[in-house]
């Protein structure tokens, strides 16, 4: 959109920030996390082409669990993809596996063509075939990849990654940074991945959780830190159920930044939550606790039924602290960013309705849009240039965190006036029994536009459907 292109980022530099800013993290304070990078091919600086495999791989994620996984290049989560703004990135991806697939790019503004949706932006992508992924990267923020053909089960047996675009000019000056990938697993005691229709029709409804919780693919990995020192956090929840709320034992995230980067100001808070698909970009600073240790620990939430009865928190991650002593508290850096608001006078009002009606013939359980599973849903109609604003309300007893392809939106409040602090999202948490509204603007890019739950076994319970972005009407000829 216009409005992105042009949104200035500007930061509270000082000379210091203007320099490359110091690393204060002790040697091999990453290496329990480090993602594998995928290796760039291209010599061309602001090229990044790279080869991409899907493939079955058995994949140890802690001492003993090993299980046979569905991987990018045998890893858990797949190579991190790094490019700068600006960047063209070229994917050349082949499928191993024993089943279609394709890749959609999260969050990432691609043409249709590139969307990664099958039938409707591309076909299928057979085992043994390959198709090239190619596009330009407009914006800085972390995003993420994954299938879009059987997505509840191919994303659960592993197959993710994330893609890293990053602005030299940001100036947020913390020089010790680590991209995190959250998500979650379930296989059997012999490796075998846990059948993806589990549970049945509840199992669909609830949205379902593998019992292996995993931080760039491992059971609580071990973080090195200096005691006071900062670091950068960019987050990912690339589970397909499982909601993250974070807490680092009651010591403040630094938010500066969410789906589309940088939030027009930073905001402290002490616990996090990231939904599925959903990205954040903190600053942490992990002070040594008279216990000596530090955890950072995901605690319970309310999606819906069965999600805090009898369930415990999850240890995520531990920090081992260097003997240095801590340092003395400064002043984090005061990053924002200008975002333009665009007019909404003539913005369109789109009302969203996501129910879970009784079981119907059959016992069978289906999510619906404004009474309708997708199977049955037309597209939602939208012309290029309109502005529209959605309402949109869940009355269906779980929580969605709802995604559209495509294009970033600008969360508003009951006054339809922007959240502050303000935001480019590509997806957000509609809370049991909650409202959301947002503003999008359609301002290029015709095709057929996927949005759905990205608790993904509701996307294909019926919690999905598309944005037909038509151009816009040629003007009639003066008689």
């Amino acid at each position: 959109m216009a409005s992105i292109t042009l949104a200035s980022i500007v930061c509270a530099a000082t000379a210091a920030q203007s320099q490359t800013p110091p690393s204060f993290a002790p040697p091999g304070w990453d290496h329990g996390l480090a993602l594998a990078e995928a290796h760039d091919k291209n010599p061309d600086s602001r090229i990044v082409e790279v080869d991409l495999t899907a493939r079955i791989a058995e994949v140890e994620v802690a001492p003993g669990a090993k299980v046979r996984a569905w991987t990018y290049d045998g890893h858990i989560p797949g190579p991190l993809i790094r490019a700068r703004v600006g960047d063209r990135v070229i994917v050349h991806f082949t499928n191993n596996l024993p089943q279609a697939t394709t890749i959609h790019w999260h969050g990432v503004r691609v043409p249709i063509e590139m969307d990664g949706v099958p039938a409707i932006s591309q076909p299928e992508i057979q085992s043994g075939d390959t198709f090239t992924y190619d596009f330009v990267v407009r914006d800085a923020g972390l995003y993420w990849y994954h299938p879009h053909v059987m997505s509840a089960a191919q994303v659960g047996f592993g197959l993710y990654g994330a893609l890293l675009v990053e602005d030299p000019d940001e100036g947020v000056g913390v020089g010790d940074e680590i991209t995190i990938v959250l998500s979650d697993i379930g296989f059997d005691r012999n490796g075998v991945l846990e059948s993806p229709d589990s549970g049945g029709p509840a199992g669909m409804v609830f949205g379902r959780e593998g019992a292996y919780v995993l931080v760039n693919g491992k059971v609580l990995p071990t973080l090195g830190a200096r005691s006071g020192a900062p670091q950068r956090w960019r987050i990912v929840n690339a589970a397909k159920s499982r909601h993250f709320l974070l807490d680092l034992d009651g010591q403040p995230f630094y938010v500066i930044g969410a789906d589309g980067g940088l939030l027009e100001k930073p905001q402290s808070t002490q616990s996090l939550l990231i939904t599925p698909g959903e990205r954040a970009d903190v600053i942490v600073t992990p002070t040594r606790p008279k216990t000596g240790t530090l955890t950072l620990r995901s605690l319970l939430y309310n999606r819906g039924y069965g999600s805090v009865e009898f369930r415990n928190v999850e240890d995520l991650l531990t920090i081992a602290f260097t003997e240095e002593p801590t340092l003395p508290s400064s002043k984090l850096p005061a990053v924002h960013r200008d975002i333009v608001v665009p007019d909404m006078s003539d913005a369109k009002t789109v009302d969203v309705l996501l129910t879970l009606p009784p079981k119907g013939a059959g016992g069978k359980s289906e999510f619906q849009v404004n009474g309708r599973p997708f199977w049955k849903a037309k597209p939602f109609p939208a012309r290029l240039g309109e502005k529209q604003i959605w309402i949109v309300k869940n009355e269906s007893g779980f929580a969605h965190p709802f995604h559209l392809h495509g294009f970033f939106f600008l969360p508003l409040d009951e006054q339809l006036q922007p959240l502050r602090p303000m935001s480019w999202k590509d997806t957000i948490n509609v809370p049991v029994d909650g409202t959301v509204r947002f503003l999008i603007v359609f301002d290029e890019r015709p095709g057929m536009w996927m949005f759905h739950c990205h608790i993904l076994d509701h996307a294909e319970g019926g919690l999905m459907g598309h944005v037909h972005l038509e151009p816009a009407p040629s003007p009639r000829p003066s008689s």
